[in-house]
């Protein structure tokens, strides 16, 4: 009998006494994610930079809306529930119930360790975004962009130390464990619904009448010099976009691009979350309450305010052309009371950070036990400092794609293997699964190779060695839902030809 890793063999599962109902854990973590600014600002453009024309909006807001309604379903049902259901049954966290998957000794990487360095990347997105907006509040020095955008530049020293502070305080919450961050986040998740209600009773009668939604340019007249100047500069900038979106289509699988890539990584770790649950209601009604919902309704108000700003005419000359909500908050709202709902906003992502911290400290103890937690989570911390205090992690764009191209498979061939199983865990296997590593390998580089076609059409010699290069940068259709289906009908394939490698003792783990 082969012997058990020590990552392995070291795991206990959560005791069922020590489980808490939906809304002390799943409900409040998945909020603090999903209703995330940096997550719904982007969804008037589709994360597309530059954005095409009227963004998401070309078509107005039936298309958008119900590609949002489905990249929802996509993210509760097949991004989330297996993992979910896997982390409830066996009180185990992603990183052993995906050794079924990849092998005890293939799951330490895949999903294991790389996953928990991934949260410390996100932790960085977090803390440059939170602290960006409290710099441009206070008129800290922040860079802006002549649209108001923040800028993905070096920001200063004070914007350094509120990004450390902001990594060192939420990592330490994530040690502390679920109930810790289920605390943080009971209340918090408020604050940006609040915010959207605000912004959408401001807006909403611009949503009728003729002018629904006015989001196009030009839709100005310059009267002197200075507006002159930027009805150029917008002009110019109108010109060089890419071609609007023409058919629903596009939009929805734009809607489903960015919403799936961006909770992918989100989805796997529904077992960490999960695992502290009491029964299967718990995972249904936690991911509904906590994952669905939410982002059909904030992403949904998100697009409303947009279209309402443009079409009431409150977006001056110099923002047309953005369609980020947070941008157009001092427009719509004044720029005090925009700067008191900014702050609030900061505030409300602190959820989300601790949300990432807790998965990266999983990962760390479980994959490398005899670690003490204080100095590999440490480590990570320190890296997060140094990325978001660089902020090399200011465009967050391309993550998405990474993201979902990278975890698409895992959670396609994580739902083969749960369904395979009879809807439990199978069990880890031994080695290296191939079937899991092939899966992964070709759902990643289908889910990639848009991103990667777009990448290299930017350097020379790609284009010299590919001279067609450029007609396939939209090759493969819905990236991160493509990766995920790739990842799960090559698992089902491979395990029915028997690439599988066997089942390990289970008295060690379960015992």
């Amino acid at each position: 009998m082969s012997k058990l890793p020590a990552y392995l063999a070291a795991a206990k599962p959560v005791p069922w006494a020590n489980r808490a109902p939906w809304y002390k854990t799943i409900m409040p973590a998945y909020m603090g994610v999903m209703l995330w600014f940096v997550f719904w600002q982007d969804l008037g453009t589709g994360g597309m930079d530059p954005c095409p024309p009227a963004g998401t909006l070309s078509l107005d807001f039936p298309p958008a809306f119900f590609g949002l309604i489905i990249a929802a379903i996509i993210c509760h049902f097949l991004f989330y529930m297996a993992p979910a259901m896997l982390g409830m049954s066996t009180g185990l966290p992603l990183y052993i119930v995906g050794t079924s998957t990849y092998g005890a000794r293939g799951g330490l990487y895949m999903p294991g360790f790389l996953m928990g360095l991934l949260q410390f990347g996100w932790l960085a997105v977090n803390a440059f975004f939170v602290a960006a907006i409290l710099c441009k509040c206070f008129g800290l020095g922040l860079s802006l962009s002549p649209t108001g955008a923040m800028e993905p530049t070096v920001p200063g020293l004070w914007h350094g130390i509120i990004a450390a502070a902001f990594v060192i305080l939420a990592a330490f919450v994530g040690m502390k464990g679920i109930s810790y961050v289920g605390r943080v986040g009971t209340y918090l998740p408020l604050i940006p619904i609040i915010v959207l209600l605000i912004l959408l009773v401001n807006t909403w009668g611009g949503l009728s009448g003729p002018h629904k939604p006015d989001v196009l340019f030009p839709c100005i007249e310059p009267t002197n010099v200075a507006e002159e100047a930027i009805y150029l500069k917008q002009a110019a900038d109108y010109h060089s976009r890419p071609p609007r979106f023409t058919t629903s289509w596009q939009i929805i699988g734009i809607m489903c691009i960015y919403v799936v890539g961006f909770f992918a990584t989100a989805g796997a770790a529904g077992a960490d979350i999960a695992m502290n649950s009491r029964n299967k209601d718990d995972v249904h009604i936690g991911g509904i309450t906590g994952i669905l919902l939410p982002t059909v309704l904030a992403g949904g108000a998100s697009l409303f305010i947009v279209a309402g700003a443009y079409g009431s005419k409150m977006v001056p000359p110099e923002l047309v052309g953005n369609y980020n909500p947070v941008d157009l908050m001092p427009c719509i709202l004044g720029p005090k009371f925009a700067n008191v709902l900014l702050v609030a906003l900061a505030i409300s992502a602190f959820p989300g950070a601790c949300f990432s911290s807790f998965i990266a400290v999983n990962s760390f103890k479980t994959t490398m036990p005899k670690v003490n937690p204080f100095i590999s989570v440490g480590l990570g911390a320190l890296g997060a400092i140094v990325m978001a205090v660089t902020g090399i992690v200011g465009s967050v764009i391309w993550v998405f794609h990474v993201i979902g191209a990278s975890f698409g498979p895992v959670c396609g061939a994580m739902l083969a293997d749960y369904l395979m199983a009879g809807g439990k865990w199978s069990g880890p296997r031994t080695g290296f699964n191939p079937a899991g590593w092939i899966s992964w390998i070709v759902g990643f580089g289908v889910g990639a190779f848009n991103f990667m076609v777009n990448l290299m059409s930017n350097w020379d010699w790609a284009n010299d060695l590919f001279p067609n290069l450029a007609l396939y940068k939209d090759y493969v259709p819905v990236p991160p839902v493509t990766a995920f289906v790739v990842g799960f009908a090559l698992y089902v394939l491979l395990s029915v030809v028997g690439v599988r490698t066997k089942k390990l003792d289970l008295s060690a783990v379960t015992e």
